[in-house]
């Protein structure tokens, strides 16, 4: 096996206290399976209010900050190459991710149907955090799984930090993907492009 660099080795240490955040508030994993649920009344009462895009973002905005531990979900799409970045970069990527993000389920979740959410009481341990499962039921029946990776952030909040499409496709690990490339050709900026990018197709889309 080849020597961890420092910089592999830095980015992996930056991850530490939410993994200690974590065994100090395990005893309250109800506390979790609480924050998908707020999050499922949020995005129905923004599907039924059948609203603009930008309404929409706007009042997804909030309850996505809440569910989501955004900046670390950045840190950990963008991986060692984050701390090569200036503060100003940092700073740069972490708004247009947090945009992106937002804007996805504005984007996604514009109109309602009859769609329903249930969110499964008991959450799973696993080494990365606690793991809510929950299913989208479509009006003619068809259930999708999602299934949502959480921490404690440093307040002592549950926050998701992944979501697994299907069940086992991570949200992050197609993110990871998907940048690699384009920050080895262009570095930060070129990440802020290409998410700009996506936000203007999903505004629409």
């Amino acid at each position: 096996m080849s020597p961890m660099t420092p910089d592999r080795r830095a980015f992996l240490l930056s991850l530490l206290p939410a993994s200690l955040a974590l065994a100090a508030t395990a005893a309250e994993p109800g506390a979790a399976v609480a924050v998908i649920q707020r999050f499922y009344d949020a995005l129905l009462a923004v599907m039924k209010a059948r609203l603009g895009f930008d309404q929409r973002y706007q009042r997804l905005a909030p309850a996505i900050n809440q569910t989501y531990n955004l900046a670390l979900m950045c840190r950990l799409a963008v991986g060692p190459e984050w701390q090569r970045f200036q503060p100003a970069q940092q700073r740069s990527v972490a708004d247009a991710f947090a945009r992106y993000t937002i804007s996805v389920y504005a984007n996604r979740f514009d109109d309602y149907s009859g769609e329903r959410f249930a969110v499964d009481p008991n959450p799973a341990a696993g080494p990365n955090g606690l793991v809510v499962a929950s299913t989208l039921i479509k009006p003619n029946g068809e259930k999708v799984t999602l299934n949502y990776l959480m921490r404690p952030s440093p307040d002592g909040a549950w926050q998701a930090i992944d979501v697994y499409l299907s069940g086992t496709i991570s949200q992050l690990a197609s993110q990871r993907s998907e940048y690699a490339g384009v920050l080895q050709q262009g570095g930060a900026d070129a990440l802020v492009k290409l998410l700009d990018q996506h936000i203007a197709t999903l505004r629409t889309g």
